[in-house]
């Protein structure tokens, strides 16, 4: 057990005040295209939630200077959020407050941002920040790459301004309340990565500027029953199988001038990428509803039109990458494919990597190299599980820029890089910056230090060499015996959780600490070594829960786990799998918490859902399949019933509170007892500092309740 010294915190309580260990690190960087500087986000501690806008200057003799305070641009008053500027944070999981995101020109001089819902820049070489006039509430605010002017959007209007605050004016304004302009629709910032509406022209006299129309999206109401005096909320949200939101594509001259760009929507209708460059034309890539085609285009900036530059097709699907499609120097196509097996780096027609690395994102684009993210792929001569490293690539070949086992990520100005690297020996991230190979700076972190230390032992289990981590608890000996264990995966798409960094197994830990054996299991259809390996779910979910038995029962023969006393908990797609595990495998399975949990695919989103299982409409047996409110297991003989947890937060607009109510009414239906923990005003982050403590502490209660020794 986990014993803390007089006067330090809990675990569970540390954990929630420092919302994860991530307040008080360093984030968001920019770097000079002259490699000068570095911008980037940090708040004052690491209890503290109000980031504010750092500026390193790598001269010598330079150092870091505070460049925007929001507490001192607010005058001490308290941030008052839109309600779409809180959705906008929910769907990117921000947590934090002050200033959570900033938008730069091309030299790094000038920044712009919204704090409270009015706009603000930084001048960042003379340190000066100030308020600029502006109808409210601001938000997306970014400068023209030449920095004289700014666009930014409120209530669905894309406005432009000098970057003084002169001559503001409205560029595109909605035709209804159901249109906005310049603004990601739901589909895009939740599950696309596209958090975007409208870019600037290389030249700075032009913007591109998405258009999306709500009308035909079905509409959802999201009450609070814990106040019956407030109307619910009113959401668009694009369940599997009905209209989404039409996107179109505009571009905007400075005069208002517009000229729509052209493709085929009812082909491609999702607008999922849009790149525009000095390298070559505005670059879209789109998609199919199906997603199993995607169109790369070039757009004529004069009549609209658009031409294929390339085509991707797969018979199972096609993902997203952050960092692609762009254009390289020389003006050929980059992006990240799934070729002969391997997930490789394309640069026109030719693959630069091949199965030896598994490409998860592109990170620079230099005009001698390629800066990139990626794990071992299956052709690497070692296993390197939980491992992401940096790797510099051109016509040459590749070389690795990361050093030692960790999870490490780059961005990248000029000559100067800011390397990031979390590790699994040392909590916390360190950030250096580098140029030619040599470090000039390190830029310091004001995390919190964790109250324990995860022993994590990053291991492969069973004939699939399934990526697992284990965790004992602290001081545990043989003699000590066989522990119960506790299984905490997400293992769903795009969700790694075995990573080779000590910060993501803290929890992990705790509960170790608490007694358990905890194994956390990405088996198929988690982020992994392969396509292969992460499309292998496709039509079934059912398969993720088959790996992680298979792990368990090989870890088994490794690590002292009482196989008579196996739990599972998890969040979202975890929670999915948890309930899953307790309907499907009683024989395996003892106890169950499943947090936000997915239980009617058909009450999900569009492009996640049909991407896994197809259009309920033609694909009907799929949604059946994976469906846990009609699980065969529900009219299990009473002997076979496990304890099951459900937890919901009741303001979730993502995984709506309903998948909950309809399982336990199925459960309920069935005769089988369960527990439901409803969060009055949660949303599917819990960022409520009492909320997330106490969750931790009621999963502990009831899994010593649920697996009695």
């Amino acid at each position: 057990m986990t014993s803390n010294a007089p006067g330090e915190p809990s675990f569970p309580r540390q954990y929630a005040r420092t919302q994860r260990y991530t307040l008080g690190a360093p984030r968001a960087f920019t770097v000079a295209p002259d490699g000068s500087r570095v911008a980037f986000l940090r708040s004052p501690d690491g209890t503290d939630p109000a980031n504010s806008l750092w500026v390193l200057d790598l001269a010598p003799g330079g150092g870091e200077r505070l460049a925007a305070d929001p507490r001192a641009l607010l005058g001490g008053h308290a941030e008052d959020l839109s309600p779409q500027e809180r959705a906008r944070r929910e769907r990117s999981r921000e947590g934090a407050a002050g200033i959570v995101g900033y938008a730069t020109d091309a030299a790094v001089e000038l920044a712009a941002f919204a704090l409270s819902g009015r706009l603000f820049t930084a001048e960042l070489r003379a340190g000066t920040t100030r308020e600029l006039p502006a109808p409210g509430p601001v938000i997306d605010p970014r400068p023209s790459p030449d920095g004289r002017l700014l666009a930014y959007v409120v209530q669905g209007v894309l406005r432009v301004a000098g970057a003084g605050g002169e001559d503001d004016r409205a560029l595109a304004e909605p035709e209804s309340p159901e249109v906005t302009y310049g603004l990601a629709e739901f589909i895009a910032a939740e599950e696309m990565g596209r958090s975007r509406g409208f870019w600037w022209s290389p030249d700075s006299d032009r913007l591109l500027v998405a258009r999306a129309d709500e009308s035909p999206v079905k509409r959802w109401w999201i009450a609070d029953p814990a106040h019956p005096d407030r109307e619910p909320q009113r959401v668009a949200y694009p369940a599997a199988g009905t209209p989404n939101a039409e996107v179109r594509l505009f571009l905007y001259g400075l005069d208002g001038s517009r000229t729509e760009v052209v493709w085929d929507r009812a082909r491609h209708p999702y607008l999922s990428r849009v790149h525009w460059s000095a390298a070559g034309a505005p670059l879209l890539l789109v998609q199919a509803r199906d997603q199993r085609t995607q169109t790369y285009l070039a757009v004529d900036t004069e009549s609209g039109t658009t031409r294929t530059v390339h085509v991707d097709e797969d018979e199972v699907w096609l993902d997203l990458f952050p960092g692609v499609p762009a254009w390289a120097p020389d003006g050929r196509l980059v992006r990240i494919a799934d070729e002969g097996g391997a997930r490789v780096l394309a640069v026109g027609d030719r693959p630069l990597t091949g199965d030896q690395l598994h490409v998860r994102a592109v990170l620079d684009i230099g005009p001698d190299d390629i800066l990139l993210s990626a794990s071992a792929g299956e052709g690497a001569s070692a296993p390197e599980t939980g491992e992401i490293h940096v790797y510099r690539v051109n016509e040459l070949g590749i070389e690795r820029v990361s050093e030692g086992p960790g999870v490490h990520s780059a961005v990248r100005g000029g000559p100067a890089t800011v390397l990031t690297s979390a590790r699994p020996d040392i909590p916390g991230t360190t950030v250096r910056v580098e140029r030619d190979g040599k470090q000039l700076a390190v830029i310091d972190s004001y995390a919190e230090t964790p109250v324990l230390t995860a022993g994590v032992r990053l291991t492969e289990g069973g004939a699939r060499r399934i990526p697992c981590a284990v965790l004992l608890p602290a001081g545990y000996t043989e003699s000590d015996g066989p522990l119960p264990v506790l299984l905490d995966p997400y293992a769903g798409p795009h969700g790694p959780r075995v990573l080779a960094s000590q910060n993501s197994h803290l929890t992990s830990q705790w509960f170790a600490d608490q007694g358990f054996a905890v194994i956390v299991v990405d088996g198929r259809g988690s982020p992994g070594r392969s396509p292969g390996w992460e499309k292998a779910i496709r039509d079934d979910f059912t398969l993720s829960l088959d790996d992680q038995i298979e792990a368990l029962h090989d870890l088994a023969k490794r690590f002292p786990l009482d196989l008579g006393r196996v739990a599972m908990r998890g969040w979202s797609y975890g929670g999915y799998l948890s309930a899953l595990a307790v309907l499907r495998r009683p024989d395996v399975f003892h106890a169950a918490i499943a947090g936000a949990p997915v239980t009617d695919w058909r009450l999900y989103d569009t492009h996640y859902t049909e991407r896994y299982l197809g259009d309920p409409q033609t694909s009907p047996s799929a949604y059946e399949t994976n469906s846990l409110v009609t699980d065969a297991g529900l009219s299990q003989p009473a002997e076979q019933h496990r304890p099951l947890m459900l937890i919901h937060g009741l303001a979730d607009d993502n995984v709506v509170a309903a998948h909950t109510l309809r399982l336990s009414s199925a459960l309920l239906s069935a005769g089988r007892p369960h527990e439901v923990l409803p969060l009055t005003g949660v949303t599917h982050m819990t960022p409520q500092e009492q909320v997330a403590e106490n969750l931790l502490l009621l999963q502990v209660d009831f899994l010593r309740r649920s697996l009695p020794s």
